[in-house]
């Protein structure tokens, strides 16, 4: 299946609009959208949402950027992809499969680092959380090698664009219940309401409202809520085997496990390998780089955690939701490089919505209508890029090459990321939203490069 089809290819596929939308029914898709809502959960919590914990623990934004680098860690899993992809794990391997003890293994390891994480205090030691942050993106960066080849595994090229979706909307889901639903947590276990931040308060002011037992209250439930994908990994069934040719000595595993998932995919897309690594490499950068300075703007900006827990809750479910499944459909009906590029312009644009938004100043309505657009360009953007990678990959290495797509995916932009807390601290909020919409329009060239050449 993914060994021979390009989803470069621009031709819209002949499905008909009653059978693209009936897929979402299938238990598989159902399936996906559980497994999603458990990759997703991790990410914010290492991320976004430990941005805004940490801002309002009194930790200066360049702090805050420079450790937005432990999301570095989702791009190097390249590294340890190989592993997950051809190692057994001691007992469990036998009980539930390759899969779905990997899945597991991982899911463990991201609910002991999210108690650590709620159990540290970063305003007596930030060192821990570090630490702790660390440990839960390794946990899921491992189970994000280990789903992506489920999902790969569990269904042919065609119906990639809709478990895609599903994955995309369990994944986006899990990253508003990690952003809104830990703010909203972490509000009502507060001990005393806490008034919202003026925009001009200094940094003593801003730890002041900081409550340590309330985000560990927060963080232990979003540890509790992993149990979602525990559950789906218990109920679920496992891939197919693929049949994988016998390694007879230790060089011949490593160049079966790590030399042969890297040169089966510049044999098969040769010169043009270089334009599709490029276009992996960028295509997130707009919202990857703009992401990490999007809660200590709302802190700075005074939204309160409510106000951005209720924006994210009611209409970023809403917009994610529509985003996601328009993408998938519109990749199934229409084909997935031009559903690509729409994602890629409205990326970019939505991103120029909080630099008009930074002027505004502290507006609700505002708020709720910036919040709306970002997670409908994101939903759209991300089903289809997932796609795009998913048709990519060689089923004989899905979790190899599967991994080191995603892992250039993110690797330029958490880097460059890093940096936005000394950015804005210099140039302000505006400019910087402004900038990381700028950055979109390399990805505009190459997508169109990408979709022209699968042409010739």
């Amino acid at each position: 299946m993914n060994d021979t089809t390009s989803p470069t290819s621009a031709t819209p596929t002949q499905t008909s609009w009653r059978d693209a939308w009936r897929v979402y029914l299938e238990p598989t898709s159902w399936r996906m959208l559980f497994l999603g809502f458990s990759a997703g959960l991790p990410l914010l919590l290492v991320l976004g949402t430990l941005s805004f914990r940490l801002r309002e623990a009194g930790i200066d934004r360049s702090t805050i950027g420079f450790l937005s680098w432990v999301g570095l860690v989702y791009g190097f899993k390249w590294v340890w992809a190989p592993l997950v992809d051809r190692l057994s794990l001691p007992l469990i391997t036998k009980l539930l499969g390759r899969r779905r003890s990997w899945l597991m293994f991982a899911q463990c390891l991201v609910i002991a680092g999210l108690i650590g994480m709620g159990w540290c205090d970063p305003q007596r030691n930030l060192e821990p959380v570090v630490w702790c942050a660390l440990l839960v993106a390794f946990g899921s960066a491992t189970q994000d090698i280990a789903l992506d080849a489920f999902r790969i595994e569990s269904a042919d090229t065609q119906h990639q664009a809709a478990l895609a979706a599903t994955y995309q909307t369990g994944y986006r889901l899990a990253m508003i219940w990690a952003g809104a639903g830990v703010l909203w947590v972490a509000a009502r276990a507060s001990i005393a309401p806490i008034a919202p931040i003026a925009p001009i308060a200094p940094p003593d002011s801003i730890a002041n409202v900081y409550q340590h037992l309330a985000w560990q209250t927060a963080y232990w439930v979003m540890a509790a809520s992993m149990g979602v994908g525990l559950l789906t990994v218990l109920f679920s069934s496992e891939p197919a085997a693929i049949e994988l040719p016998p390694a007879r000595n230790p060089k011949e595993w490593l160049q079966s496990a790590l030399v042969a998932p890297f040169a089966d995919f510049i044999r098969r897309y040769q010169w043009q390998a270089v334009i599709i690594l490029l276009l992996i490499a960028i295509y997130r950068i707009s919202d990857v780089v703009m992401g990490i300075m999007a809660n200590p703007f709302y802190v700075d900006m005074g939204y309160t955690k409510d106000e951005v827990a209720a924006v994210s809750k009611v209409f970023g479910v809403i917009m994610t939701l529509v985003g996601a499944f328009i993408g998938g459909v519109l990749s199934m009906r229409l084909g997935v490089m031009r559903i690509l590029m729409l994602g890629a312009v409205l990326s970019a644009a939505t991103n120029l919505l909080f630099a008009w938004l930074a002027g505004v100043g502290h507006d609700l309505t505002a708020l709720i209508w910036v919040v709306s657009a970002d997670n409908l360009a994101s939903g759209i953007a991300s089903a289809a890029f997932i796609a795009y990678l998913s048709g990519l990959t060689n089923v004989n290495y899905s979790a190899t090459q599967y991994a080191l797509f995603s892992s250039m995916m993110l690797l330029a932009p958490k880097w460059l990321a890093g940096f936005s807390g000394l950015y804005v601290d210099a140039y302000g909020y505006a400019a910087f939203f402004n900038s990381t919409a700028l950055l979109g329009v390399p990805v505009l060239l190459l997508v169109w490069l990408a979709a022209h050449q699968s042409k010739a």
